[in-house]
């Protein structure tokens, strides 16, 4: 089986090769790491003569959502060093400033030759994967290893679940190499036990966003606050995370604010960089005054759009926000992160299509903590919380006391993972 889904992997990628290809060309896409992706393990993360413990996460929301695991982690085992893996390009960003570049790679790719060489580089007592990336290869590898493999704030999203029904007998073998599935929910845990987990290896531990801490504020968000302030701009919407096809209706959204307020201002955040170059067009074909946040000096924002060109910031930049909208979720791509708006206290609205957090959002619905809208209420909907300050203020404090109130999954969390390295200790000792 192992070969079988070696040649695949083989296949899948030779085909998909004139893809990348031209995508390097066009957008500069694939081409950081890339030798790391092969299999060429970085000097800065090897680790022949210590103990590590091997964190993977794939992009900016898991790097995010284990933040506060790993600096606990940190703590907890300063005999370890703690070394993180990402896919995307802005997960490696991110997660490099946070915890240093020296301790942050690109995962390799799935082939049983990469994943030896890093295995034998880092050598770690412990796997720590956050969700579900289920690489056969890795994890046969790693627990061959010696390595204990736990997948933390583990969910199986509604889109996932079939695919992984449809293949569970082959999923089956995979799942027995892990130690330890830490499931968001109740649902998640069941879905990984039809799938093929054991169910003595899987416990609901809650939902490590939940307990997410803040990156230490940029410098533009104070410049941000005092211009606006200064001339009297607002009011202030951040749209965060949006996707093609969202910022033609933020956008005609926008003009219609622009009739009732108009030293109105938004902060339009896509969520992947290779598009901050085609919003800009958009906006300046549609005649919406913007600036773009890399070219912005301090000029008064009254009346345009701050493009947020810039990866990390858009956590910190919700806090400037009369009224945030999550995107993602008005196009069916199952949506983006709505916690962060949450922390501050901010109140937001999401679109229909909200499937990748179906419960997080099924959550702050039941609390009414959240505006559901559709894109055709949108509209009408933006204009009336921007007409009523005290309904806005309710729904703000509804959704931080919702947040505050699901805290504590990574303490949970973290006593698991201790007591599966203590038991790969003691069978060392045993052994």
């Amino acid at each position: 089986m192992c070969l079988i889904y070696s040649a695949l992997l083989t296949v899948g990628l030779l085909a998909a090769t004139p893809y990348w290809l031209l995508e390097m060309l066009r957008q500069g896409k694939y081409q950081k790491g890339l030798a790391q992706r092969l299999g060429q393990v970085p000097r800065s993360v090897r680790n022949p003569q210590g103990r590590s413990i091997w964190v993977h996460a794939v992009s900016v929301g898991e790097v995010l959502a284990v933040s506060e695991l790993i600096g606990k982690l940190r703590v907890e085992f300063p005999q370890h060093r703690i070394l993180i893996s990402t896919t995307t390009d802005t997960g490696q960003s991110l997660a490099s400033r946070r915890f240093g570049a020296e301790n942050v790679f690109y995962f390799p790719l799935d082939f049983s030759i990469a994943m030896r060489r890093y295995l034998a580089a880092l050598r770690p007592d412990l796997v720590v994967i956050a969700e579900t990336e289920f690489w056969p290869n890795f994890l046969r590898i790693a627990h061959d290893s010696g390595a204990q493999v736990a997948v933390v704030n583990a969910r199986i999203s509604d889109r996932s679940l079939p695919g992984y029904r449809r293949w569970r007998e082959v999923l089956r073998p995979v799942l027995r190499n892990i130690s330890l599935f830490m499931a968001q929910t109740a649902e998640d845990a069941r879905r990984l036990i039809e799938i093929g987990a054991l169910e003595d290896r899987v416990v609901v531990g809650g939902n490590l966003k939940f307990d997410f801490v803040l990156p230490p504020a940029p410098q533009i968000l104070g410049q941000l606050r005092s211009s606006l302030a200064k001339s009297g701009a607002g009011p202030v919407l951040v749209c965060g995370s949006t996707v093609d096809g969202e910022e033609t209706l933020l956008g005609e959204t926008f003009k219609q604010v622009l009739w009732q307020h108009h030293s109105a201002v938004m902060l339009l955040a896509p969520r992947h960089p290779e598009r901050f170059s085609q919003v800009a067009n958009f906006l300046q074909d549609a005649n919406v005054k913007f600036w773009r946040r890399t070219q912005w000096g301090g000029s008064p924002l009254n009346g345009t759009v701050l493009l947020v060109d810039s990866i990390g910031e858009l956590a910190n930049l919700y806090a400037l926000a009369d009224l945030a909208i999550v995107g993602g979720s008005f196009v069916p791509l199952g949506g983006h992160n709505i916690l962060e708006p949450a922390q501050h206290g901010v109140p937001f609205i999401v679109g229909p299509h909200t499937e990748n957090f179906r419960d997080i959002v099924g959550l702050f619905c039941s609390c009414d903590a959240v505006r559901v809208v559709s894109a055709i209420d949108l509209p009408k909907v933006v204009l009336h919380l921007l007409g009523s300050k005290d309904e806005r203020q309710d729904l703000g404090q509804r959704a931080r006391h919702t947040l505050q109130s699901q805290q504590g999954a990574t303490a949970f969390t973290l006593q698991k993972l201790k007591r599966l390295l203590s038991s790969r200790e003691q069978g060392a000792h045993t052994a």
